[in-house]
């Protein structure tokens, strides 16, 4: 409902769906990329990366030829942003199993917040304690306010029924939350 009582155009969309590794994934690396943590996040690996680089160069130039702490110290720089890569996709991993047991979901969407359901849980999320939210190709992905963006929801595309629930969904969205 508006403010005048009316009810709103995109009253509910509902998805019904599994979630993934893969949602999970999508979803920790669309965070990671559009929140100061994660973008912080970046920065650092970036930080620790260049002394790893810039003293196997020395070694490198310096030296005659190229010797095994030039190498070890090339192989610590190209670690960081290799473990940057790779670690969403663990963090994803680790909840494979929850994930499995969870089973289906259903979750209704409308002004007043998100419902989700599942065969042993049921939970209501106002807008206020995931105030944000951001779109990938497959996902909308609502945050919370945290420095770390800790909570999230996850609501999987291909959880609607009619194509055109995503752009209602995506109205609800945006009518109550920030677009990150």
């Amino acid at each position: 409902m508006d403010t005048n009582g009316v009810p709103a155009v995109d009253a509910n969309v509902r998805l019904v769906y599994r979630a993934t590794t893969a949602d999970l994934t999508e979803a920790v690396l669309a965070r990671n990329s559009r929140t100061p943590a994660g973008r912080r996040r970046k920065w650092v690996y970036t930080a620790l990366a260049a002394p790893f680089l810039a003293l196997s160069v020395l070694f490198a130039l310096w030296g005659d030829g190229v010797r095994p702490v030039s190498i070890g110290l090339a192989a610590g720089a190209l670690s960081v942003p290799v473990t940057a890569l790779v670690f969403p996709r663990l963090q994803a991993r680790a909840y494979a199993g929850l994930l499995e047991k969870t089973g289906e979901i259903r979750a209704a969407v409308d002004d007043s917040g998100v419902r989700v359901t599942t065969a042993d849980t049921e939970t209501s999320i106002g807008w206020t304690a995931q105030p944000s939210y951001t779109e990938t190709d497959g996902l909308f992905v609502m945050l919370s306010a945290d420095k770390q963006s800790v909570g999230m929801t996850v609501l999987p595309k291909r959880g609607v029924r009619d194509p055109a629930d995503i752009d209602r969904l995506r109205n609800i969205l945006d009518r109550n939350l920030t677009r990150l």
